[in-house]
C-alpha cells in the first residue's frame, strides 16, 4: 500500500486531544474499538513530549508545560535531557525564544554549568581527533571523520551543544591494522569488534558519576568503521572532501553520504531499546538545512532510491518526526520515502514511536517488532529476535582490568559490572514480560493490515 500525497496531507490534519498527529497510513477506524489506538504517554511522558515540541520550527514558540512543575518533576526532566541528549539544546532554545524566565534557577545553573564542562570536553575530543588524524595523514591512511565534528553546520550550530561520546573515523580496510598500531601508541585497548567496528577505549575509572557526564575527563573512545574496497564501486572514502576544521584540513563525507549516514544511524537507533531523541532533532535540522535545495534532494534521489535501507530509514525518520511535528520535509523527500513505507511499519510508528521517543533508559524491547518488519521489507538484517528476548551469553564488561591495578580499583570495577548486570537481568524480566503481552496485540492488529 503506497499514500498519494492527499492521503498523507489528510492524515496529517487529523489532531488527538493532546495536539499530536496521526500519520498513519492505513485505516485506523476498520479496527474493533480502540484495539489500534497507541496506549496514551505518561504524565512525566507528556511533560518531556511539551520540552520536545518547543524545537520544531512550526510549532509556536513557548514552551507549554501540562501544569507547573514540581522540583522532583523537573529533576526527572533533567534526567531525561541528559540521557537523550537533549539537555543543551534545550537550553539553547530556550535562549533563542527569550524564554528562560520559564525554568527555575537551579535548572538554569545546572545546565549552564554542563554546557560550560561540554564546551570543554568538546575541545578536547576535536584536540584528541587532531592528534590522532596528524598520524593517520602522516601515514597515508585512507580514512574520513564520521558524525561529531562533521554534522556542524548542517544539523549541530554549535559543537559544544552536543553531548558526545567518542570519536568515530571511516577507516579503508586496508589501513585498518595501522590505524589500530597508530590507536595503540595514544594508549587505547581494542575493546570490542562487531562486524566493521572496531572499539576503542582508554582512560577508564569505575569511579564516574552521573555529574561526569559532561565533564572532559581523561577516558575517551574511538570507533574505527572499516570499508572494504571493491573494483567496479564508488566507496564514500572515495567521494569524500576535505574541509578546514579547528586548522587542519580534515577528509569527510560528501553532503549526500553525509545525510545518509545520519539518516541510517537514526534508523539503527529507532530499532534499538532505547532512542535518543538528539538524534531525531539533529536529523530534522539537516533536512530544513537542505529544504529548498532541489539539486541535493534530485542527487540523494539518485544515489538512494536504489537502497532500500536508505529509503527506509529516511521515511521512518521523516514519519516519526511529522507524528510529533506535522509536515516539515519537501515533497521531493517524501514522496519516495515516507509515503512509500509499508503499512505494518507505519502501524508500528504509530503505536510505539512517540512512547519511544519519550522513554528513559533502558528502554523496551518493543523494538523487536520494529527489526521484524524491516528485516520483511528488505532494510536490515538483525541477530535472531530470541538471542534479544533472553540473551545466552553475559554482556562484555564495562570497565576492562588495567595492568597492575589497585585492588581497591578492581573491588570498584566489579561494583559497576554487578550493578550493570543486575540492571540487565531486571530489564530482560520487565521488558520480556511486556513484550510477551504487547506482541499479541500486535500480531492481531497486523493481520488486519489491508
Amino acid at each position: 500500500m503506497q499514500l498519494s500525497q492527499a492521503q498523507v496531507a489528510s492524515r496529517m490534519d487529523l489532531t488527538d486531544s493532546r495536539g499530536t498527529t496521526d500519520v498513519l497510513g492505513v485505516a485506523v477506524a476498520s479496527w474493533p474499538g480502540d484495539a489500534a489506538v497507541h496506549k496514551p504517554l505518561s504524565c512525566d511522558q507528556r511533560i518531556r513530549e511539551a520540552v520536545f515540541l518547543c524545537f520544531s520550527e512550526s510549532c509556536p514558540h513557548q514552551l507549554a508545560l501540562p501544569h507547573t512543575l514540581s522540583d522532583a518533576e523537573w529533576r526527572r526532566l533533567l534526567h531525561w535531557l541528559d540521557t537523550s541528549g537533549l539537555a543543551l539544546y534545550f537550553l539553547d532554545r530556550m535562549t533563542q525564544m527569550e524564554q528562560r524566565s520559564l525554568l527555575p534557577r537551579f535548572v538554569i545553573d545546572r545546565l549552564e554549568r554542563n554546557l560550560e564542562e561540554n564546551r570543554q570536553r568538546t575541545q578536547g575530543l576535536i584536540g584528541e581527533s587532531i592528534e590522532l588524524q596528524r598520524d593517520f595523514q602522516a601515514a597515508g591512511l585512507s580514512y574520513a571523520v564520521l558524525k561529531g565534528i562533521s554534522l556542524h553546520p548542517a544539523s549541530v550550530t554549535r559543537p559544544e551543544l552536543r553531548h558526545q561520546f567518542d570519536i568515530d573515523f571511516l577507516v579503508a580496510e586496508s589501513s585498518a591494522p595501522a590505524a589500530r598500531q597508530i590507536l595503540e601508541r595514544h594508549g587505547y585497548t581494542l575493546y570490542a569488534i562487531s562486524g566493521k567496528s572496531w572499539e576503542f577505549k582508554k582512560g577508564q575509572t569505575p569511579r564516574v558519576t552521573a555529574k561526569d557526564l559532561y565533564r572532559d575527563l581523561p577516558y575517551r573512545g574511538v570507533e574505527l568503521h572499516l570499508e572494504a574496497y571493491a573494483p567496479g564501486l564508488s566507496a564514500r572514502l572515495h567521494r569524500s572532501i576535505s574541509r578546514e576544521i579547528c586548522g587542519i584540513k580534515m577528509p569527510v563525507l560528501s553532503p549526500i553520504d553525509l545525510f545518509l549516514g545520519q539518516a541510517l544511524h537514526t534508523l539503527k537507533d529507532i530499532g534499538s531499546p532505547f532512542l535518543r531523541a538528539s538524534h531525531l532533532l539533529e536529523f530534522y535540522r539537516h533536512v530544513l538545512t537542505r529544504s529548498d535545495d532541489n539539486v541535493f534532494w534530485r542527487e540523494l534521489r539518485i544515489r538512494a532510491q536504489k537502497d532500500r535501507r536508505a529509503c527506509l530509514a529516511i521515511g521512518i525518520a521523516t514519519y516519526l518526526l511529522t507524528s510529533v511535528w506535522g509536515s516539515f520535509a519537501p515533497r521531493s523527500l517524501t514522496s519516495w520515502t515516507m509515503e512509500r513505507l509499508p503499512p505494518s511499519i507505519q502501524l508500528w510508528l504509530y503505536l510505539y514511536g512517540r512512547s519511544a521517543i519519550f522513554q528513559c533508559p533502558p528502554g523496551s524491547k518493543l523494538h523487536l517488532l520494529l527489526q521484524q518488519e524491516l528485516e520483511i521489507a528488505g532494510g536490515a538484517l538483525y541477530k535472531p529476535m530470541q538471542a534479544s528476548l533472553l540473551p545466552s551469553r553475559l554482556p562484555p564488561a564495562v570497565i576492562q582490568a588495567a595492568p597492575g591495578e589497585a585492588f581497591s580499583t578492581r573491588i570498584a570495577r566489579y561494583r559497576v559490572q554487578i550493578r550493570f548486570l543486575a540492571s540487565r537481568v531486571l530489564f530482560h524480566a520487565i521488558e520480556g514480560l511486556r513484550f510477551a503481552v504487547e506482541s499479541r496485540r500486535w500480531r492481531r492488529l497486523r493481520n488486519n493490515l489491508p
